[in-house]
Protein backbone atom coordinates (compact mmCIF):
# COMPACT_ATOMS: atom_id res chain seq x y z
CA UNK A 1 0.00 0.00 0.00
CA UNK A 2 2.75 2.25 0.64
CA UNK A 3 4.54 1.84 -2.56
CA UNK A 4 1.17 2.29 -4.51
CA UNK A 5 0.98 5.55 -2.66
CA UNK A 6 4.17 6.81 -3.25
CA UNK A 7 3.41 5.83 -6.99
CA UNK A 8 0.62 8.19 -7.17
CA UNK A 9 2.19 10.91 -5.94
CA UNK A 10 4.97 10.53 -8.29
CA UNK A 11 1.83 10.44 -11.01
CA UNK A 12 0.60 13.44 -9.38
CA UNK A 13 3.94 15.39 -9.26
CA UNK A 14 4.66 14.81 -12.88
CA UNK A 15 0.92 15.50 -14.04
CA UNK A 16 1.56 18.97 -12.31
CA UNK A 17 4.77 19.53 -13.69
CA UNK A 18 3.75 18.36 -17.53
CA UNK A 19 0.13 20.85 -17.01
CA UNK A 20 3.06 23.93 -15.40
CA UNK A 21 5.58 22.58 -18.44
CA UNK A 22 2.57 23.74 -20.73
CA UNK A 23 2.37 27.09 -19.69
CA UNK A 24 6.02 27.64 -19.28
CA UNK A 25 7.33 26.53 -23.03
CA UNK A 26 5.99 29.07 -25.44
CA UNK A 27 9.51 30.73 -24.70
CA UNK A 28 11.90 28.25 -25.03
CA UNK A 29 9.61 26.64 -28.16
CA UNK A 30 9.75 30.29 -30.02
CA UNK A 31 12.48 31.87 -32.24
CA UNK A 32 13.51 35.28 -30.33
CA UNK A 33 14.15 37.89 -33.43
CA UNK A 34 15.86 41.13 -32.60
CA UNK A 35 13.98 44.01 -34.14
CA UNK A 36 15.76 47.23 -34.48
CA UNK A 37 13.39 48.84 -35.70
CA UNK A 38 11.89 48.96 -31.92
CA UNK A 39 14.37 50.40 -30.31
CA UNK A 40 14.39 53.39 -33.03
CA UNK A 41 10.97 54.12 -32.63
CA UNK A 42 11.92 54.43 -28.52
CA UNK A 43 14.53 56.47 -29.33
CA UNK A 44 12.55 58.53 -31.55
CA UNK A 45 9.92 59.07 -28.69
CA UNK A 46 12.59 60.06 -26.42
CA UNK A 47 11.99 57.26 -23.37
CA UNK A 48 13.69 53.55 -22.29
CA UNK A 49 12.25 50.19 -22.45
CA UNK A 50 11.50 47.47 -24.84
CA UNK A 51 8.62 46.56 -26.51
CA UNK A 52 8.01 42.64 -26.89
CA UNK A 53 5.23 40.62 -29.40
CA UNK A 54 4.16 37.60 -30.21
CA UNK A 55 2.95 36.64 -33.45
CA UNK A 56 3.06 33.12 -35.44
CA UNK A 57 5.19 31.08 -33.11
CA UNK A 58 7.90 34.01 -33.14
CA UNK A 59 9.19 36.97 -31.16
CA UNK A 60 9.87 40.44 -31.60
CA UNK A 61 11.95 42.72 -29.94
CA UNK A 62 14.41 45.50 -29.74
CA UNK A 63 15.88 43.95 -26.00
CA UNK A 64 15.71 40.73 -25.14
CA UNK A 65 17.18 40.74 -21.63
CA UNK A 66 14.75 43.91 -20.62
CA UNK A 67 11.84 41.78 -22.27
CA UNK A 68 12.82 38.88 -19.92
CA UNK A 69 13.20 41.46 -16.15
CA UNK A 70 10.48 41.31 -13.59
CA UNK A 71 8.63 44.55 -12.80
CA UNK A 72 5.34 45.38 -10.42
CA UNK A 73 2.23 44.46 -12.98
CA UNK A 74 1.04 47.87 -11.43
CA UNK A 75 -2.95 47.80 -13.07
CA UNK A 76 -1.94 45.53 -15.76
CA UNK A 77 -2.71 43.07 -12.94
CA UNK A 78 -6.65 44.46 -12.96
CA UNK A 79 -6.85 41.28 -16.26
CA UNK A 80 -6.10 39.11 -13.38
CA UNK A 81 -8.00 40.29 -10.37
CA UNK A 82 -11.28 40.73 -13.30
CA UNK A 83 -11.01 37.19 -13.78
CA UNK A 84 -10.94 35.96 -10.50
CA UNK A 85 -13.57 38.35 -9.55
CA UNK A 86 -16.01 37.00 -12.19
CA UNK A 87 -15.40 33.52 -11.78
CA UNK A 88 -15.70 33.95 -8.00
CA UNK A 89 -19.09 35.85 -8.68
CA UNK A 90 -17.90 38.89 -7.07
CA UNK A 91 -18.93 40.56 -9.84
CA UNK A 92 -21.51 39.84 -11.95
CA UNK A 93 -20.50 40.81 -15.35
CA UNK A 94 -19.24 43.95 -16.84
CA UNK A 95 -22.25 45.77 -16.87
CA UNK A 96 -22.24 45.37 -12.40
CA UNK A 97 -22.39 48.56 -11.10
CA UNK A 98 -19.92 49.33 -8.17
CA UNK A 99 -20.76 52.24 -5.85
CA UNK A 100 -19.25 55.35 -5.19
CA UNK A 101 -18.18 55.25 -1.07
CA UNK A 102 -18.26 58.96 -1.25
CA UNK A 103 -14.93 59.44 -0.31
CA UNK A 104 -12.43 61.79 -2.10
CA UNK A 105 -10.50 59.60 -4.46
CA UNK A 106 -6.90 60.52 -7.09
CA UNK A 107 -9.35 60.91 -10.45
CA UNK A 108 -12.06 62.53 -10.49
CA UNK A 109 -13.62 60.13 -12.66
CA UNK A 110 -13.64 57.69 -10.22
CA UNK A 111 -15.96 59.54 -7.62
CA UNK A 112 -19.00 57.98 -9.20
CA UNK A 113 -20.86 55.13 -9.39
CA UNK A 114 -18.84 53.11 -11.97
CA UNK A 115 -19.74 50.24 -14.11
CA UNK A 116 -16.98 47.24 -13.65
CA UNK A 117 -16.18 47.77 -17.26
CA UNK A 118 -15.82 51.91 -16.74
CA UNK A 119 -13.71 50.50 -13.72
CA UNK A 120 -11.51 48.43 -15.55
CA UNK A 121 -10.56 51.30 -18.01
CA UNK A 122 -10.44 53.95 -16.03
CA UNK A 123 -7.69 52.20 -13.93
CA UNK A 124 -10.23 52.51 -10.69
CA UNK A 125 -7.53 51.69 -7.84
CA UNK A 126 -9.90 51.66 -5.05
CA UNK A 127 -12.32 49.31 -6.67
CA UNK A 128 -9.93 46.79 -7.59
CA UNK A 129 -8.99 46.86 -3.52
CA UNK A 130 -12.34 46.57 -2.50
CA UNK A 131 -12.56 43.19 -4.79
CA UNK A 132 -9.06 41.99 -3.76
CA UNK A 133 -10.09 42.60 -0.35
CA UNK A 134 -13.76 40.16 -1.33
CA UNK A 135 -11.58 37.83 -2.81
CA UNK A 136 -8.82 37.24 -0.17
CA UNK A 137 -5.68 35.97 0.65
CA UNK A 138 -5.77 32.41 -0.08
CA UNK A 139 -8.66 32.20 -2.81
CA UNK A 140 -6.36 35.09 -4.38
CA UNK A 141 -3.34 32.81 -4.08
CA UNK A 142 -4.94 29.84 -5.58
CA UNK A 143 -5.91 31.43 -8.57
CA UNK A 144 -2.73 33.24 -9.54
CA UNK A 145 -1.07 29.64 -8.92
CA UNK A 146 -3.47 28.28 -10.88
CA UNK A 147 -2.98 31.05 -13.70
CA UNK A 148 1.25 31.03 -13.16
CA UNK A 149 0.56 34.97 -13.56
CA UNK A 150 4.61 35.79 -12.24
CA UNK A 151 5.21 36.05 -9.29
CA UNK A 152 2.93 37.68 -6.72
CA UNK A 153 4.07 37.86 -3.06
CA UNK A 154 1.43 39.07 -0.56
CA UNK A 155 -0.21 38.31 2.78
CA UNK A 156 -3.36 40.07 4.82
CA UNK A 157 -0.75 43.53 5.47
CA UNK A 158 -0.73 44.48 1.58
CA UNK A 159 -3.60 42.31 -0.01
CA UNK A 160 -5.02 45.33 -1.38
CA UNK A 161 -1.64 46.93 -2.72
CA UNK A 162 0.90 43.84 -3.93
CA UNK A 163 0.55 44.90 -7.57
CA UNK A 164 1.34 48.44 -6.58
CA UNK A 165 4.13 48.41 -4.21
CA UNK A 166 6.45 45.89 -3.01
CA UNK A 167 8.16 42.88 -4.01
CA UNK A 168 5.75 41.47 -6.79
CA UNK A 169 7.02 40.91 -10.31
CA UNK A 170 6.14 39.56 -13.66
CA UNK A 171 8.17 39.97 -16.91
CA UNK A 172 7.08 40.82 -20.42
CA UNK A 173 7.87 37.67 -21.44
CA UNK A 174 5.28 36.13 -18.74
CA UNK A 175 2.40 38.64 -19.47
CA UNK A 176 2.62 37.65 -22.96
CA UNK A 177 2.37 33.73 -22.13
CA UNK A 178 -0.56 34.54 -19.48
CA UNK A 179 -2.24 36.51 -22.55
CA UNK A 180 -2.05 33.40 -24.73
CA UNK A 181 -3.41 30.84 -21.79
CA UNK A 182 -6.34 33.12 -21.40
CA UNK A 183 -6.83 33.75 -24.87
CA UNK A 184 -6.89 30.37 -25.83
CA UNK A 185 -8.96 29.29 -23.42
CA UNK A 186 -6.48 27.30 -21.58
CA UNK A 187 -7.20 29.12 -17.81
CA UNK A 188 -9.03 26.88 -15.20
CA UNK A 189 -12.19 29.22 -15.69
CA UNK A 190 -15.38 28.42 -17.33
CA UNK A 191 -16.49 29.82 -20.42
CA UNK A 192 -18.79 32.07 -19.38
CA UNK A 193 -15.95 34.27 -17.30
CA UNK A 194 -13.92 33.89 -20.71
CA UNK A 195 -16.86 35.59 -22.44
CA UNK A 196 -17.14 38.88 -20.26
CA UNK A 197 -13.35 38.76 -19.69
CA UNK A 198 -12.69 38.95 -23.50
CA UNK A 199 -15.39 41.64 -23.87
CA UNK A 200 -14.61 44.14 -21.02
CA UNK A 201 -11.06 43.96 -22.54
CA UNK A 202 -11.85 45.99 -25.75
CA UNK A 203 -10.05 48.73 -26.52
CA UNK A 204 -10.74 49.34 -30.27
CA UNK A 205 -13.13 47.00 -32.56
CA UNK A 206 -13.48 47.56 -35.80
CA UNK A 207 -13.84 45.89 -39.35
CA UNK A 208 -10.46 45.22 -39.60
CA UNK A 209 -9.11 44.03 -35.82
CA UNK A 210 -10.18 43.55 -32.41
CA UNK A 211 -7.63 45.52 -30.06
CA UNK A 212 -7.60 43.94 -26.38
CA UNK A 213 -5.80 44.74 -23.50
CA UNK A 214 -4.45 47.13 -20.04
CA UNK A 215 -2.50 49.79 -19.41
CA UNK A 216 -0.27 50.16 -15.93
CA UNK A 217 1.58 52.77 -14.00
CA UNK A 218 4.04 52.26 -10.85
CA UNK A 219 6.37 54.35 -9.20
CA UNK A 220 9.07 53.04 -6.75
CA UNK A 221 11.46 55.45 -5.54
CA UNK A 222 10.53 58.28 -7.89
CA UNK A 223 11.26 56.02 -10.79
CA UNK A 224 8.52 55.53 -13.12
CA UNK A 225 7.29 52.13 -14.87
CA UNK A 226 5.11 51.70 -17.73
CA UNK A 227 3.08 49.02 -19.31
CA UNK A 228 1.03 48.30 -22.16
CA UNK A 229 0.26 44.30 -22.37
CA UNK A 230 -2.74 42.91 -25.09
CA UNK A 231 -2.99 41.34 -28.45
CA UNK A 232 -4.39 42.09 -31.62
CA UNK A 233 -6.96 39.92 -33.67
CA UNK A 234 -7.50 40.19 -37.63
CA UNK A 235 -8.19 38.36 -40.45
CA UNK A 236 -4.22 36.99 -39.77
CA UNK A 237 -4.38 35.77 -36.44
CA UNK A 238 -3.20 36.81 -33.05
CA UNK A 239 -0.42 39.52 -32.16
CA UNK A 240 0.42 39.56 -28.48
CA UNK A 241 2.42 42.24 -26.96
CA UNK A 242 3.97 43.62 -23.58
CA UNK A 243 5.99 46.98 -23.70
CA UNK A 244 7.43 48.02 -20.79
CA UNK A 245 8.70 51.98 -20.58
CA UNK A 246 10.53 54.63 -18.11
CA UNK A 247 10.71 57.77 -19.40
CA UNK A 248 13.89 59.34 -20.51
CA UNK A 249 15.79 62.10 -19.43
CA UNK A 250 13.69 65.33 -20.85
CA UNK A 251 10.46 62.82 -21.43
CA UNK A 252 7.28 64.91 -20.24
CA UNK A 253 5.44 62.66 -17.90
CA UNK A 254 2.01 63.62 -19.06
CA UNK A 255 2.55 62.56 -22.59
CA UNK A 256 4.00 59.23 -21.12
CA UNK A 257 0.33 58.04 -20.70
CA UNK A 258 -0.41 58.06 -24.78
CA UNK A 259 3.29 57.28 -25.86
CA UNK A 260 3.33 53.83 -24.19
CA UNK A 261 0.09 52.91 -26.52
CA UNK A 262 1.80 55.38 -29.35
CA UNK A 263 5.13 53.43 -29.45
CA UNK A 264 3.40 49.79 -29.38
CA UNK A 265 1.04 50.43 -31.71
CA UNK A 266 3.81 51.83 -34.22
CA UNK A 267 5.76 48.23 -33.30
CA UNK A 268 2.44 46.44 -34.32
CA UNK A 269 2.44 48.26 -37.70
CA UNK A 270 6.01 47.01 -38.41
CA UNK A 271 5.41 43.79 -37.30
CA UNK A 272 1.94 43.75 -39.91
CA UNK A 273 -1.11 43.55 -37.41
CA UNK A 274 -2.45 46.97 -38.47
CA UNK A 275 -2.25 48.22 -42.18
Amino acid sequence: MKYIFILFLCILGACNQESKSNIDTDQNENPEIIKEEFQTILDEAGIKGSILIWNENKYYSNDFELSKKGYLPASTFKIPNSIIAIELGIVGNDSTIIKWDGKSRFQKRWEQDLSFKEAFHYSCVPCYQEIARTIGVQRMKTYLNKMNYGKMIFDSTNLDMFWLQGKSRISQFQQISFLKIFNEQRLPISKRTHTIMRRLMIIEDNKEYTLRGKTGWSVVNDKNNLWYVGFVENDHGFYYFATNIEPGEETNLDKLIELRKTVTKEALIEIGAFK
